[in-house]
């Protein structure tokens, strides 16, 4: 459920874009911008003269008779990263080449960065501890502004949400049902943040308020305690990725060397506590029988972020009229809670859904 455990995944996000961003400007129609929203108001009560959301699309859109558009696909990244996680070989190929799933030829794809991470607007850029303390909800509405009112969109055929974005694409179903044909979430559950989820998440914060670093977030120097302790909690990977990475002592060792350099050069704590707290507002179960959209869950039998022995992606699921869930068993291609980074393994899935999504409006 896009835990990212002690903000462990703050170094593959770190690794994302610039490998992303290299391949992404070959896609046809590739564009990049931001959309800016004055004086917005959160659902806390803070209050920011501007924010900014960054993204990108490719293809183009196109409308039918009635001026509805009938081709845009709203991909929603993960925790930590942004909309250029998309251009990940492992998603991009399986995705966008010619005569795919989601071929730019055919369709309009956008790709935001979330608030509070990537080109958006977040505490880093100035505000520090002063910048709105953001939910899911702040979060939302700020991506339908950008799809609705900057892209002109009035219409979805398909929201795909991995991790986080998976949380927030029941909320898109329930809180906007007319607006989508289909949605499809990966690595996640539509129940609460509680449990063992809840405690892993509060966890971290705390460890990052109580490092003598903090200063009530009002830092020079970001404090580094929460790095040293993320480097080598990787509970989100599949174990067997990891044995094959790091066999040995030594080789173990070496990673966690690797993945803390990524945390020192590139963490900050506010973006961090932001991040691992704007979860607290999802609670999707009790509205699910607002859904009118097609929903597919996938979710990999080795993700300790989202157990599959809990039972409660079984209970929600039959309240929601058109509801498909998916576990994927373990595999050599398989890698637990990021095996949606890999298009191959859930592609599949993906094309049998769209082929029974109701006919596109003409």
């Amino acid at each position: 459920m896009s835990v990212r455990t002690l903000i462990v995944t703050l170094l593959l996000a770190a690794a994302v874009p610039a490998l992303a961003q290299e391949t992404a400007t070959h896609w046809s129609g590739y564009q990049e911008g931001d959309y800016a929203v004055s004086n917005y108001n959160f659902a806390s009560g803070q209050t920011m003269p501007e924010v900014k959301l960054h993204y990108r699309t490719i293809g183009s859109a196109k409308r039918n008779a009635a001026g509805l558009v009938v081709n845009a696909v709203l991909l929603l990244q993960g925790n930590t990263g942004t909309g250029a996680n998309w251009f990940r070989p492992s998603l991009a190929d399986e995705l966008f080449k010619p005569n795919q799933p989601l071929d730019p030829a055919k369709y309009y794809i956008i790709m935001p960065d979330a608030l509070g991470r990537g080109g958006s607007s977040k505490p880093s850029d100035g505000l520090k501890a002063g910048f709105p303390h953001y939910r899911y909800h702040d979060m939302i509405d700020l991506t339908h502004r950008l799809v609705t009112d900057g892209l002109k969109v009035n219409h979805l055929r398909l929201v795909i949400g991995s991790s986080l974005g998976c949380m927030q694409q029941f909320l898109w179903a329930e809180w906007y049902p007319d607006l989508m044909d289909g949605t499809i979430g990966m690595s996640c559950q539509p129940v609460e943040i509680s449990g063992r989820n809840y405690m892993l998440r509060h966890a971290a914060a705390e460890l990052i308020r109580h490092d003598p670093a903090w200063h009530d977030g009002n830092y020079d120097k970001t404090p580094t305690l929460y790095m040293y302790a993320a480097a080598g909690n990787d509970l989100t990977e599949s174990p067997v990725r990891i044995q094959e990475q790091a066999p040995t002592m030594e080789a173990a060792k070496a990673l966690y060397d690797k993945r803390l350099a990524a945390l020192l050069k590139n963490g900050d704590a506010n973006n961090t506590l932001f991040e691992t707290e704007s979860i607290y507002d999802y609670s999707p179960e009790a509205d699910l029988p607002k859904i009118k959209a097609h929903v597919m869950l996938i979710n990999n039998v080795e993700d300790f972020a989202d157990p599959p022995t809990l039972g409660t992606v079984e209970r929600a699921f039959k309240t929601i009229k058109h509801g498909t869930y998916v576990l994927t068993q373990y595999g050599k291609d398989t890698h637990g809670h990021f095996t949606h980074y890999y298009g191959a393994v859930w592609k599949p899935y993906l094309v049998k859904f769209m082929a029974g999504l109701p006919p596109v409006a003409r």
